[in-house]
Order: structure tokens, then sequence, then C-alpha cells
């Protein structure tokens, strides 16, 4: 992108918008946003840092956007009613969408590395980065998630990495389609289940994304993954997989711990081998090591290279991140928001012993409608008997939506099987009750997507805890 560019971004604070604005203003455009999040008060320091970018932010009334010239950008979210996409209409300026112009500058981009799927999309993506950031490659990342491998003080909302404009790791969502609008020198599917679309909806988007690709990475391990690049029409493909004779890229002898995985892989082609010591928990993360490793195979980075730079590989802000202990009681926040994700978290969580206190918020009434019943099925079969699911209602920052289903509607089905489960719509109200039950040995787990304020209150539930009987916040 031109560094002349004159850029709006309405939504500037959410996950997808704010490293496409950091990574465009740190090329030279001009940036300026406004966020409803920031009308009401919430997540200042976030907003505090973009100004001091000399980011402009402007109320979400339509006054920033001022100028025919200016482009504004929008999430999906975004409905035409609000101010700033009307200002915009009545100037007649340029309106796109998040996804479009991320599209257009990796589509730009020599080389870029799209990680694509349902679950650990974020994760992957980072993994890939940190390898490559390891071996000397400068790329740039668009991530979804704050990287903490590279958080420091100048940056600390760390989901962006401006590097080698020629080399862009980004992940590429499919909840809007938008996946369509890529074509990536590497393709990475990590996974495939139902989310925000319905399975062959999601097979159709994902198998056209691979083969747009010169190469294509995709964890066999996953059944529905596997079947996409079995029918799609790949130019290259490295499969990975654990235990798997068909996979390119396999891992073997997974040793499992409360805070890591240990792991054999081992290229089949070649023979080439190393160990790889993960410290980050559960089966998942095996699959999204494999995944980034065979893109570093994709762009040939040697696989020791590659496996070094994963043991010292911190993760990301709120996947399985333990923020604190305190009167005995871990408080840990995730970012589980799906069926997939949501087992993959419990599943991890349950190897090691120890009641679960779960708060999971939803991430919007339109999501809950269609996951209703494979969310009952999920928790009712990874909750435990003394676990304890609480559900305030669901996201919602304004717009239009249908409210047909909701979180009373998931908790007493799972009452009906004999899981423990309550919701009350305020989640301050679920928070009181969750700090009533926790007892010393006991795990609150803080879970769910689209609410920055989420880890807020993770931190405040421990903050509570602390004044118990004292404890520590981990750093």
């Amino acid at each position: 992108m031109a560094g002349n560019e004159n850029y709006f971004f309405c939504g500037i604070g959410g996950s997808g918008m704010m490293p496409l604005a950091l990574l465009l203003h740190a090329r030279g455009a001009t940036v300026a946003g406004s966020d409803r999040s920031l009308d009401q008060g919430r997540t200042g320091e976030k907003f505090r840092f973009l100004a001091a970018q000399g980011i402009a932010l402007y109320p979400q009334d339509g006054s920033g956007v001022t100028r025919a010239q200016q482009i504004l950008v929008t999430s999906a979210a975004v409905e035409a009613t609000v101010p700033d996409v009307q200002a915009a209409c009545r100037l007649g300026a340029r309106h796109m969408t998040r996804a479009g112009l991320l599209a257009d500058l990796f589509n730009g981009t020599p080389c870029g590395i799209g990680v694509a799927g349902t679950s650990g999309k974020s994760t992957t993506t980072a993994m890939i980065g940190w390898i490559l950031h390891a071996a000397g490659r400068r790329p740039s990342i668009v991530n979804g998630a704050v990287m903490k491998n590279f958080i420091a003080a100048e940056a600390p909302f760390a989901s962006a990495l401006v590097g080698d404009p020629s080399l862009l790791v980004s992940e590429v969502d499919e909840s809007d389609g938008s996946i369509a609008l890529y074509t990536p020198a590497v393709a990475v599917l990590t996974n495939i289940a139902l989310d925000h679309k319905a399975l062959p909806e999601l097979r159709a988007l994902f198998g056209s994304f691979l083969g747009r690709a010169a190469t294509a990475v995709v964890n066999i391990d996953n059944d529905e993954a596997a079947a996409v690049a079995a029918d799609a029409a790949l130019q290259r493909i490295v499969r990975v997989g654990t235990n798997n004779g068909a996979a390119d890229l396999c891992a073997g002898d997974l040793a499992f711990a409360p805070d890591g995985v240990r792991f054999s892989v081992k290229e089949r082609e070649g023979g080439a081998c190393a160990i790889v010591e993960l410290p980050l928990p559960g089966r998942h993360n095996v699959e999204n090591a494999l995944c980034a490793l065979g893109a570093a195979r994709a762009l040939s980075v040697p696989l020791a290279t590659a496996a070094a730079a994963l043991v010292r590989f911190q993760g990301l802000k709120r996947r399985l991140e333990v923020i604190g202990t305190a009167a005995g009681v871990n408080v840990i926040d995730d970012f589980a928001h799906n069926p997939d994700k949501i087992a993959a978290t419990l599943t991890t969580l349950k190897a090691v012993p120890g009641r679960l206190l779960v708060l999971f918020q939803p991430h919007g009434f339109g999501p809950l409608r269609l996951l209703k019943d494979a969310l009952i099925a999920c928790f009712a079969r990874h909750l435990g008997p003394d676990d304890h699911l609480f559900m305030p209602d669901p996201v919602y920052f304004g717009g239009t939506v249908e409210r047909s289903v909701t979180s009373r509607d998931i908790v007493e089905a799972l009452k009906a099987q004999g899981r423990r489960a309550d919701s009350w719509p305020e989640r301050a109200v679920c928070g009181d009750h969750i700090l009533r039950l926790a007892q010393p040995g006991d795990r609150i787990v803080v879970m769910g997507a689209r609410d920055d304020t989420l880890a807020d209150f993770a931190a405040l539930l421990l903050a509570r805890l602390q004044q118990r009987g004292g404890g520590t916040v981990l750093p």
C-alpha cells in the first residue's frame, strides 16, 4: 500500500482491525479511527497506545470522516446505519471491508502465507511468524491475537509485526466468506469443524483456498481437512499429522505435561528428524506446531531450525493463559468460543486433576443460534460431574440481532443431562457465584471471544481472590 493513502478504521480496536491499522501506519499511511468501545469507556489502555503511535481517534459519530480522499475501513459487523459509514457515503469516500483491504495487501505481497481453519489460526500464524523471525527472515505478521514473543515496552499490543514487505504471514478468516479473496503462496489449513457456517460451505471455501496456493499445508489428523485436501486440485501439498503414515511431516512419541508437550518429528522425504519441546499444553497445539513446521518446510527453513524456534515460543494472550493464582485457585483466560475450541481447551485442562468453574460468554446471538446443539453436546461430554458452567448473555455491542436462542437455553439443556450449569444475564453476577464456590485446587476459566473486557474480568476475579489470601499474577 502506498504511504500517501489515508485510512479511517471504524472499529479500530477490533482484533482484526487493530493489527492491520498498525501495519499500514508503520508503512507510512495516514491512519485514524473510531470505536464503540472507546465511546463506552472500555479497554482504555488499548486506545491510549494507539493514540501514542500518532493514530488520531474520534467518537463513532461521523466526525472523523471529513474528506472524500479518506478510505473508510469497516469490519463485517459494522452496519450501514453507523454514522461513520453514512458520512463516507455523503462525501463519496471509498469504503472497504477489513477483509478486502487485508486481501489487497496480502495478494500484493510476493510471498504471502495464509493460515486458515476453524481453530488454531492465530496460534499457528504466530508460530510461523516466530519461526521465520528466529531464522532471520524478518516476516511481516498480521494476527488476530497478541503474540507474546513480540511484546515489548513500545509494543504492548503485539498483534502485528512490521518486517520485510515481501514476506507476510496472516490468518485468513472464513466466517464472512472473505477467504475467497486470498491467493496465497503457502496456504495452511489447520482443521475444519462447525463454526460460523455450515460444513458444506466451509468445505467449498477451504478447498478453493488450498487450490489457489502454490503450496498447501494440511493437518490430515483432522478428517474434514484431509478430505478437502484429497478432493482439491493442488499444485503441491505438505501433509502433517501424528503417527500418520500418509504424512509428509509426522510427529510421534508425544509426551504431555501440564505446561507443555514433547514430541519427535520426522520428514518422510529426506528423513530429517528433530525433537520439539513445545511450552504449550494439549494435542491441539501439537497439530498447530506441525502446521507451522510444514509451512517452514515449504519456505525452505531447515527442520532443526524451526524446531529449535518452537522451544522458545511463548504463545498468545487469551489462549489458555494462566493469569495468576490466588487462595489456591488458578485463573485462566481463554479465547475458546466454538465447540471445537472449547473441546480442545477442556480436554487439555481435564488432563490435570481439579474442578473447573467455567464462565462461557457466547460471542453473539447469531453464533449461539447456529451452534446451540453442538455447544450442548460439547459441554455435556467434556465437563465432569463436579465441574460447573456459568453463562451470561451473549456479547452484544449494538445493532440488529435475533435473540431466539439464549444462554439459558444451553444451561437448561445441560441441567437435563445432569451437568452443573447456571445462567444469569449479567456477567458480574456469574462472577459472584463463581467466587462463592471457588475453593483451593479449583481452576476458574473465563472463556469467550469478541469481547476484550473478558481479560479484564478474569483479572478482576483474580484480584478478588487475592483479597482472600494472597497470590501471584503471572507475567
